[in-house]
């Protein structure tokens, strides 16, 4: 019996996937977590086969969720599953170490194929997020603007076009408010736009939600 952890930080959601995990007799759903620090700290407490895990949660972001579990637990794989497509989000989180993406989209049964395949060491892509990174490996350069961001520079991204200042990213990030002026500047010459307006339109009509 693998044990899963599931981590979303909305209650019926988590509901939803405990539900359908549940069916299959193999698996069983071990632990549920809110946020990034809950999924650490059960980490810490309890042995996991897999995480399943929500990109967008409160306190720690998702992403850097990825790379604490992978530094602190790299022998547990982590399956992503997010409302975001995978032309947003696949690339990057694999670069980070997941171990599979899933879009929240899928059917019931392709999460369950999803969870078995990384429990048993192997990857879980679907068509089109395969694509992407064998694009991203072979130097393909077609992709859309942001994937050219590194992680900090797409975080202040995000920021930038919900309307926060560089002052109140530097708090947010515990930065200094010329270092994020610095990412913010990398942003601007790595996506060739000017003003906050261009990266808000830019999220808006890539549906980058912050």
């Amino acid at each position: 019996m693998k044990r899963i952890l599931i981590a979303d930080d909305h209650a019926l959601v988590r509901k939803g996937l405990v539900q359908v995990v549940a069916d299959a007799m193999d698996l069983e759903v071990a632990g549920e977590a809110a946020t990034g620090s809950d999924v650490i700290d059960m980490l810490r407490s309890d042995p996991y086969d897999v995480v399943v895990l929500d990109l967008n949660m409160p306190g720690q972001s998702g992403l850097d969720t990825l790379k604490q579990i992978n530094a602190e637990f790299e022998e547990i794989p982590i399956l992503v599953l997010s409302m975001h497509s995978e032309e947003q989000y696949a690339v990057r989180v694999l670069r980070a170490g997941a171990a599979g993406y899933l879009t929240k989209e899928s059917a019931p049964e392709q999460l369950v194929n999803a969870i078995r395949r990384v429990a048993d060491g192997h990857r879980y892509l679907s068509p089109t997020a395969a694509d992407l990174l064998i694009g991203f490996l072979d130097g393909d350069q077609s992709g859309p603007p942001h994937e050219s961001l590194s992680d900090r520079e797409f975080q202040v991204m995000k920021m930038l076009s919900s309307g926060k200042s560089v002052m109140e990213i530097g708090e947010i990030l515990s930065l200094s408010v010329k270092t994020v002026s610095t990412y913010r500047s990398r942003v601007m010459s790595k996506m060739n736009m000017s003003s906050n307006a261009e990266l808000a339109r830019y999220a808006l009509e890539n549906d980058i939600i912050v």
